[in-house]
């Protein structure tokens, strides 16, 4: 069981930070680029169910996280987590939880909210009206700086975890 609980964390973990810096580092700073036409790539996105996959990987690495502490720790979290191991684990969780949080809180709505937009502007069958040109802006900025939040979060999540075996 164990085997197969940390190919499911580690597996959907690796996807679910992966899917976040890139969304951050690459794919967020590409849609801002392009302006308004930009709510047509995140409608599409939304449709193709990318908030819903990245959310559900996240609650796979997460479930699976808890379901091992409780594993490794023989049934005492609360012992174990006297532990530096037990500690860092538990401090990487505790951030990977919060950036679940964060995540679902503050991007999956803005990108809804920007789908909705882009899905509107196409019915018409033209851009975007100055109004939601603004109203699109502002929630890039917003989903933007969560999701800088959010991968700086899941990095030092990461990286605590990667190491927390090796703690002394």
């Amino acid at each position: 069981m164990v085997l197969i609980l940390r190919l499911v964390h580690i597996i959907s973990g690796v996807f679910w930070v992966g899917s976040v810096l890139f969304a951050t580092v690459m794919l967020m700073p590409s849609i801002r680029a392009v302006g308004p036409s930009g709510a047509a790539i995140m409608s599409e996105l939304v449709r193709r169910r990318m908030p819903l996959i990245m959310m559900g990987s996240a609650i796979l690495t997460i479930g699976a996280g808890i379901w091992l502490m409780m594993i490794l720790s023989g049934g005492a979290p609360g012992v174990w987590m006297q532990s530096s191991t037990g500690r860092a684990f538990g401090i990487g969780g505790g951030l990977a939880i919060l950036a679940l949080v964060l995540g679902m809180a503050v991007n999956a709505p803005t990108a809804g909210r920007m789908s909705a937009i882009g899905a509107t502007a196409a019915k018409r069958g033209g851009p975007p009206t100055a109004d939601e040109v603004a109203e699109l802006q502002r929630l890039q900025s917003r989903m933007a700086n969560a999701s800088i939040v959010v991968a700086l979060l899941l990095l030092v999540a990461t990286g605590v975890m990667a190491v927390a075996r090796y703690l002394p």
